[in-house]
């Protein structure tokens, strides 16, 4: 057999980094044996990996079709490795999430994952919900949580977490003392919303624009957080997960907004690569969110 595995494990570095300039200082290679090690690889299987486009080296067709299985060829070598040098479960966890999961939920879910496989070493990696769901596309992560469907054809995704979504405005804003808000004063609104490509920007559209029929008066803030505090300032409405806007609506500084609608509920989901490797460290985590406790599976109660 002429490929080996330092050739596919340099191959996913060159990926990764689109250059065997930055490939070489992460492997702690010459670039000229970081090189040399591709060109191998592509001699061997008899076609081109990459194409060139000025400095940059960018994934064609061959290289797409062979950087998932590279990576699964990869990781499962590190399994069996770690399987012969740890009786514990052990490694590295990469997570992708969404900032409303990355910092109400993951917490939780890592200190489960701490009690189940105390040597496992999780990095975080946060961001909106599409950036989070390309990165899974591309295996730079072992899997994503993300708020909302995902469209990307080469993930397998499942629901593990559902979330309630409330509308909400500062405390002396008119219509938090109105004791059933119209659908004309919601549509009449100035709203905060998370930027395009945001899992609570795209559910929120759909589960209100329907009834709205328009949206006028809209801003885009690229943060739940900071839209909270600018609602709580008085600078509009939003409609935020419970989970974010819990803590100032409990101090008195937001109120949920009544209105006619139908109950606000999201989805949260669980995506991979559908050619991922699932490693043990992977498949603890998957099975804590399996077991995700029942008060965090259903939409908070009012």
């Amino acid at each position: 057999m002429r490929l080996t595995l330092r050739q596919l494990a340099i191959f996913r570095t060159i990926a990764q980094h689109g250059s065997t300039t930055r490939a070489s200082a992460v492997l702690s290679l010459s670039q000229s044996a970081t090189s040399a090690a591709l060109q191998e690889l592509e001699h061997a299987l008899g076609a081109q990996l990459f194409d060139r486009a000025g400095k940059r080296l960018v994934l064609n067709v061959n290289g797409q079709g062979l950087l998932p299985q590279a990576i699964q060829l990869l990781e499962a070598a590190a399994q069996i490795e770690d399987g012969f040098q740890h009786a514990d479960i052990g490694g590295r966890l990469r997570v992708g999430c969404s900032t409303t999961i990355g910092n109400y939920l993951m917490p939780a879910l890592m200190k489960a994952l701490s009690k189940r496989a105390p040597k496992v070493k999780v990095d975080v990696i946060m961001g909106n919900s599409a950036d989070i769901a390309r990165h899974a596309a591309q295996l730079s992560i072992d899997l994503g949580l993300i708020e909302g469907p995902c469209h990307l054809a080469d993930l397998s995704a499942r629901l593990w977490c559902e979330d309630e979504l409330l509308i909400v405005a500062a405390a002396e804003d008119p219509l938090a003392k109105t004791a059933k808000v119209s659908l004309h004063q919601l549509a009449s609104a100035r709203w905060l919303l998370r930027e395009p490509g945001s899992g609570t920007a795209e559910q929120v559209s759909e589960l209100l624009l329907p009834h709205l029929k328009h949206w006028p008066h809209t801003q885009e803030v690229g943060s739940s957080e900071a839209i909270k505090h600018m609602v709580a300032a008085g600078l509009g409405i939003s409609c935020l997960s419970r989970r974010v806007v819990g803590d100032l609506i409990a101090q008195g500084q937001l109120v949920v907004l009544r209105h006619g609608l139908p109950a606000l509920t999201r989805p949260f989901y669980e995506v991979h690569h559908r050619n991922k490797f699932v490693s043990r460290a992977m498949e603890e985590f998957l099975q804590i969110l399996e077991g995700f406790p029942s008060a965090y599976r259903r939409p908070c109660s009012a």
